[in-house]
């Protein structure tokens, strides 16, 4: 019986594949060569596979063999696998044969990747290097990735090679620094946002600044069956790439990612009115400057009535789209956010005053520092919810503290999402409180709030407002303390006496 590939052994060959790369050109970019490699080769093998089984079940009959491959939800023709250009890695031009078999790959399979590759030159001397290192460094990639057989039959699982995307993207976000942010949630927040928003079966998701598409993917696995739909929209035309490759690895190819600035020029509409999603998540850009706020009054959606926030932070502006397209009644939005968000005053003030006073708000979750890549700064999740009710309480949790250390990066434990989670749960369970007065659900985690309250603290939602997280410091014994001076004394002329002596033996 063949040996089949496991998750470890594909991660490790693909992560060793980035040696061609690594030290040369930067992560940020790199990236975009990896994970279209590793796009091109897996088709390529799916192909091989289906043709294979085909030919074994029609007898080798060439007619029957090419109509059912027509079939297949995707086409590679000969001229663009994966094998056709590893014949071709010693030539003088091989950039250019590459970007040729990707734009017949596009035109062989223009609904699901129209334009996918047209933003990812393999024939870039200010990426790639000159000819005679570009061919070399991509001889070097063909050969890497040639040792690789991802041709399904041969995987240890269905999800092996969306995860292995999965687990690429997250090593490029570790070593991208400070632009990792723009394409990638850590794993673990986006497993705790997918469960907080709890999808449902026949949800329409979205994600406006959808990045590389994980949490997008995150959420729609929460669902716990194929009966949902994908809609993402991401600025960045390589990210935007990644993320079309990203869906069509996980197999969910019929998500719709649409290229664009959402603020200026959302792309999901139907007719000419903004599509509306039973569940929107989002991790914006943070404090985003020059988003568009010269245009927002005249916004054709009329998106921003609540004001327009500062033309240097366009973090409310995500905010009140990702409001504004969610379902009247059963909408939920989370997003997740700069603390800032929390209290700054002035125009954000007015725009937050107004969201609590439409009971639009359902909980505000401070999460803990480091967690992203790119930044230190401590973010917060904020759950809106258009289906309230009558229920005006607000849920505060400080799970600031909750978190392992992994090298130059915190982690969310699993035991941590859980705890949040459960918190969660038990607040969306319990009535509503009758009194003016707030309750303790968990003491230095987890408060309930009451509109009154939020009011008294003008509609501010700093957290240690809500949660008393202050540690008493342990009473100190005087006469304990007064003790243990006297013996450290009593030590140190014992010492000096000592010293004495040796130097006296010393001749000083």
């Amino acid at each position: 019986m063949m040996q089949k590939l496991t998750q470890k052994e594909i991660n490790n060959i693909l992560w060793k594949a980035c040696d061609t790369f690594r030290g040369t050109i930067d992560a940020t970019q790199y990236k975009d060569y990896i994970l279209t490699m590793l796009f091109l080769k897996y088709v390529t093998d799916v192909w091989k596979d289906k043709k294979a089984t085909y030919v074994e079940k029609y007898k080798g009959d060439d007619v029957r063999v090419e109509r059912a491959l027509r079939n297949e939800r995707f086409q590679v023709p000969n001229e663009c696998t994966f094998d056709h250009l590893f014949e071709q890695r010693n030539e003088n031009n091989l950039g250019e044969l590459i970007n040729i078999a990707l734009e017949k790959l596009e035109d062989a399979n223009r609904s699901k990747l129209e334009r996918v590759f047209r933003n990812i030159d393999f024939n870039s001397e200010p990426n790639l290097g000159q000819t005679k290192d570009r061919n070399r460094r991509l001889k070097n990639l063909l050969v890497d990735f040639s040792a690789l057989d991802l041709q399904p039959t041969h995987l240890e699982g269905n999800d092996v090679i969306g995860d292995a995307y999965e687990y690429l993207i997250a090593k490029f976000a570790s070593d991208a620094g400070k632009k990792a942010g723009e394409f990638y949630t850590p794993a673990e927040v986006s497993t705790l946002l997918a469960k907080l928003v709890d999808p449902q079966p026949g949800n329409r998701i979205a994600d406006p600044a959808c990045g590389s598409g994980s949490l997008l993917i995150k959420v729609g696995r929460e669902v716990g069956n194929n009966n949902f739909s994908l809609y993402g929209q991401e600025n960045n035309g390589s990210t935007w790439a990644l993320a079309r490759m990203n869906m069509f690895l996980h197999e969910m190819d019929n998500a719709d990612i649409e290229w664009g600035d959402t603020l200026n020029n959302p792309r999901l509409l139907e007719g000419d009115q903004l599509m509306k999603f039973h569940i929107v998540v989002a991790n914006p850009p943070f404090s985003l400057d020059k988003w568009g706020a010269e245009n927002a009054l005249a916004d054709q959606y009329n998106r921003f009535y609540r004001g327009v926030p500062p033309k240097s932070k366009g973090d409310y502006a995500f905010i009140t789209h990702m409001i504004e397209t969610a379902y009247e009644d059963v909408g939920k939005v989370g997003v997740i956010v700069p603390h800032g968000v929390l209290f700054r005053g002035s125009g954000e003030g007015k725009i937050r005053e107004q969201l609590i006073k439409e009971n639009l708000l359902e909980a505000v979750i401070g999460l803990p520092a480091n967690l992203f890549f790119g930044t230190g700064i401590p973010a917060a999740i904020l759950l809106f919810n258009k289906g309230k009710g009558e229920n005006k309480d607000v849920l505060f949790i400080d799970a600031s503290r909750e978190y392992q250390e992994d090298k130059n990066q915190n982690r969310l434990r699993q035991e941590d999402i859980q705890h949040i989670v459960k918190t969660y749960k038990i607040f969306k369970a319990a009535a509503p409180l009758a009194t003016k007065e707030g309750a303790v659900l968990e003491d230095k985690y987890a408060y309930r709030a009451t509109l009154n309250e939020v009011e008294e603290n003008d509609y501010n939602l700093n957290i240690p407002r809500y949660v008393d997280t202050f540690e008493e410091e342990a009473p100190i014994d005087i006469p304990a303390t007064q003790s243990e001076i006297k013996r450290i004394k009593e030590e140190m002329a014992s010492i000096e006496k000592k010293m004495e002596e040796y130097l006296k033996e010393l001749g000083f």
